[in-house]
């Protein structure tokens, strides 16, 4: 019997399920009437189209006295619950509508995550403390394929994301360095030439990664081949390598380095630039929160 109830409340539009439960609340129709600010005929006009509609009466009038019926009962405690779970939905699309709060998804490579982001964000919160932000750090074809499907809103990586729909800004180009653990005998030198990583262990990008061919190119510019000894896919997964004294790494610049005990970064030589992104997809509404978290990025780029 419950579920026949919960299926006749659907047919209640909100004002029926609004002045049905102040008739509840406050015992009558002049009572309801004067709490809903409206006239005694309009909620009668109401309460009797909403019998008619759902084929039994809700109150009966005893004694002069509007007494709900066994369905009015029955009735209640759903439409009560319901009826407050309207007022947060107002309450929520309002304070929507006022800029209160609201909801931005970001898709970041790891070395954004753990460089740009926390800053840029920091002074994002000081003028939007009350937006949720959603961070999936996520290697950049994961974060191509959920900025593609609408997953997330925008897309911070090194070097662009090519989509038919996506469109991308440059933000900065970051420098190549070489990382190492701080005893390393290269720690010394000012910068770091392909020279200097032939017969050391190299732990860098694939040539199927965006910089993978510039890099190439520098070595054989030199006259030396890139030999790879272990293979990465974000430069934040150098950083146990290193210090595990596997080797030094060929990583972006973007990270602050030398925020880990005992690791060191130099310049390498020739450049070889990465390039900060940002992207959305065209084919979605941009967030409204995109522009003042670009300022941000671009304050600290």
């Amino acid at each position: 019997m419950e579920t026949m109830f919960r299926q006749e409340m659907v047919t209640m539009n909100a004002r029926q399920l609004e002045i049905f439960r102040a008739i509840m609340r406050d015992g009558s129709v002049t009572a309801a009437a004067n709490s809903l600010a409206i006239s005694q005929p309009a909620v009668s006009k109401v309460l009797h189209h909403l019998e008619n509609q759902l084929g039994y009466r809700l109150f009966e009038r005893i004694g002069g006295r509007l007494v709900p019926t066994m369905e009015a009962h029955l009735i209640y405690e759903d439409a009560d619950r319901v009826f407050r779970e309207l007022e947060v939905l107002k309450n929520l699309t309002r304070t929507i509508g006022e800029r209160k709060i609201g909801l931005l998804r970001i898709g970041a490579s790891l070395p954004v995550t753990y460089s740009v982001l926390p800053h840029a964000l920091t002074s994002f919160r000081r003028d939007h403390p009350t937006v949720k932000i959603h961070l999936h750090a996520l290697p950049k074809k994961e974060i191509a394929e959920q900025l593609v499907i609408g997953d997330i809103d925008l897309a911070v990586t090194l070097s662009t994301i090519q989509a038919p729909t996506v469109r991308s800004e440059i933000l900065a180009g970051v420098p190549a360095m070489v990382l190492m653990r701080h005893d390393d005998p290269l720690a010394d030198r000012e910068r770091i030439t392909p020279a200097d990583l032939v017969g050391r262990p190299l732990i860098s990008y694939g040539n199927h990664a965006d910089i993978g061919p510039a890099i190439e190119q520098a070595f054989r510019q030199h006259g030396v081949e890139r030999e790879l000894s272990i293979q990465i896919s974000s430069s934040v997964g150098a950083i146990p390598l290193v210090s595990g004294g596997l080797g030094v790494a060929l990583v972006d610049g973007l990270v602050k380095w030398s925020s880990f005990e005992g690791l060191v970064a130099r310049p390498f030589s020739p450049t070889v630039v990465m390039d900060v992104a940002i992207s959305t997809n065209a084919a979605r509404p941009k967030s409204r929160f995109f522009q003042p978290l670009l300022n941000a990025i671009r304050e600290l780029l």
